[in-house]
């Protein structure tokens, strides 16, 4: 059996959940021996109907996972475990481990220092007691190497996808509607107090009566910023979480789609927005180009006043918009959660069979 460490089934959905939480759909029509590992507090009780799901242990957190998780696993043998979030269980050998990006690293204003301190012990024996490190572009794997002594033959590059939620759902808008719409999370390294400044020349600027809708909440690890009084605009509009099908219809009715980030190891809600038919504009640093080719109308970030420019163009000129869609719909095509989990098979196969090779 092939063992997947499912801790993320008691977390909040974010990209890394999102990641996690496909691969292991996928991974479970690939395979009959797929068995996920969860400790007993887990949120989305429905995803068991999709895949095997075994509940061990009685803790929750850090604690199940450093120390119930592996304490089960050398209780039947220590099998593969699979690790698709970034962390894992620091002293069990014999596992795949998953990590992002070290923004971490780069932006530390948007982390709490006890986040910050658990990863400075976590992060390098996770990656040295590991047989094979998967993270999810190029940039992240090169911005990993400058951080950790890990070779680099046993990185596999695993992209991010959009699910058929979103890939089905093109055609029902006629008309968009008179706003701009961002998702992500009010840290730091996200750049909201940009997009927000950015929105103010806009208005100021140009007069364009338009709104900005901004989805998104941060989660205990981040130090947030409080980016709701960064503005004192009715035209602002902080809309929190919401659920997929909400989601989907404002990405759809949205004029357009912003993504001001500083740094992203991959940056998922720009292809859904793409996937739903909206045009993007977007910042041209970290991860961005590699994901989003030439399908988006690039802004510096550190620029305001260009992001608000590349707003402004969005808005007013119909057949940069058209182009946009075109391209962006093109775009979202290069990525498959399918193809990402026949990848990670593909390691899993070839890390047991090196196994049997040596019995």
């Amino acid at each position: 059996m092939i063992y997947i460490n499912a801790r993320f089934l008691t977390q909040d959905v974010t990209g890394v959940q999102r990641f996690a939480e496909q691969i292991c759909l996928e991974l479970a029509k690939l395979r009959d021996d797929i068995v996920l590992l969860v400790p007993r507090n887990i949120k989305r009780s429905s995803f068991s109907q999709n895949v095997n799901i075994k509940s061990i242990g009685n803790k929750s957190g850090h604690y199940w996972e450093q120390i119930e998780l592996p304490k089960y696993l050398k209780s039947i043998g220590s099998p593969l475990l699979i690790n698709l979030c970034s962390t894992a269980p620091i002293f069990y050998k014999n596992q795949i481990v998953t990590h992002h990006d070290v923004t971490y690293k780069r932006y530390k204003a948007s982390f709490s220092w006890k986040f910050r301190a658990l990863y400075s012990i976590l992060i390098p024996l996770m990656l040295k007691n590991s047989k094979a490190l998967i993270t999810v572009s190029e940039f992240s794997k090169s911005e990993i190497l400058s951080y950790f002594n890990y070779d680099p033959q046993k990185i596999h590059i695993i992209y991010n996808a959009v699910g058929s939620e979103f890939t089905n759902s093109q055609a029902s808008v006629k008309e968009k509607e008179d706003y701009l719409l961002a998702v992500s999370s009010p840290n730091f390294h996200k750049n909201f107090h940009g997009m927000l400044e950015a929105f103010n020349i806009l208005r100021s600027k140009y007069d364009i009566p338009f709104k900005l809708k901004v989805i998104g909440k941060s989660s205990a690890s981040f130090a947030a910023q409080d980016y709701t009084k960064a503005t004192d605009s009715d035209d602002v509009r902080f809309l929190g979480r919401v659920d997929d099908n909400e989601l989907i219809s404002l990405y759809q009715n949205a004029t357009a789609f912003v993504f001001p980030s500083f740094y992203e190891g991959f940056g998922i809600p720009p292809l859904e927005a793409q996937a739903c038919g909206c045009p993007v504009i977007s910042s041209n640093k970290a991860s961005m180009p590699e994901v989003l080719n030439d399908s988006v109308l690039y802004f510096d970030p550190y620029d305001n006043t260009a992001m608000a420019e590349a707003m402004k163009r969005v808005i007013v000129e119909s057949e940069l918009r058209d182009n946009l869609i075109t391209a962006g719909l093109a775009n979202v095509k290069r990525f498959s959660w399918s193809l990402s989990a026949k990848k990670v098979n593909s390691i899993v196969d070839n890390i047991t069979s090196s196994e049997l090779d040596r019995l």
